[in-house]
């Protein structure tokens, strides 16, 4: 049996990364996180092929415009690239596995393009005032980046009628629980 896309996005701050983790954990799915590819160099606790698959730059041009990628983008004007091999997925997919794809929103509207069968679903913060407090907590952006994430999701929220469901998270475990039974409720679909 084939297995499904699932898109997971929402704005920088709203929790996606702890709310995929959390829902690997209770979810009876046979759940596989895409794994993205990059040209930045690994971290010394990254590990290529499970972190990222670690690409040149040479090589992600390649791949780029041999089409091999779902999304890509270049994030924050760092001169590094990031993007969703379409090969990833579509192995997950014939081993049965539900493959989830935690990427942004413009990431998004690039693979529904390519699966309009994914399920989508947009992760809210709740409020922008939420995301500020949220973002301004983990204490790891200068006040320049904030308003720069601030900026951009602000574009993000307005967009959220692009996907079929949306969960807000503002606790983390019902959350996971929402996603986990909406997912095992279209497993029957």
């Amino acid at each position: 049996m084939s297995g499904k896309v699932v898109i997971i996005s929402g704005p920088s701050g709203a929790g996606k990364s702890t709310l995929v983790k959390r829902l690997f954990e209770i979810c009876p799915l046979p759940l596989a996180l895409s794994v993205s590819a990059t040209t930045r160099a690994p971290r010394p606790d990254e590990v290529d092929g499970v972190s990222y698959h670690f690409l040149s730059h040479d090589e992600f041009e390649r791949r780029r415009l041999n089409d091999d990628f779902l999304e890509y983008k270049e994030v924050f004007g760092q001169g590094q690239w990031y993007g969703t091999l379409e090969q990833s997925v579509s192995d997950g997919q014939a081993s049965g596995k539900w493959v989830i794809l935690e990427i942004d929103v413009a990431g998004a509207l690039s693979v529904i393009d390519r699966i309009p069968d994914a399920i989508t679903i947009f992760i809210n913060p709740g409020s922008m005032e939420e995301l500020e407090r949220r973002l301004r907590n983990r204490q790891t952006d200068s006040e320049e980046a904030i308003l720069r994430r601030l900026q951009v999701a602000k574009h993000e929220m307005s967009n959220r009628h692009h996907y079929q469901h949306q969960i807000t998270n503002d606790e983390v475990d019902r959350a996971a629980r929402q996603v986990s039974q909406l997912l095992q409720a279209l497993e029957t679909k």
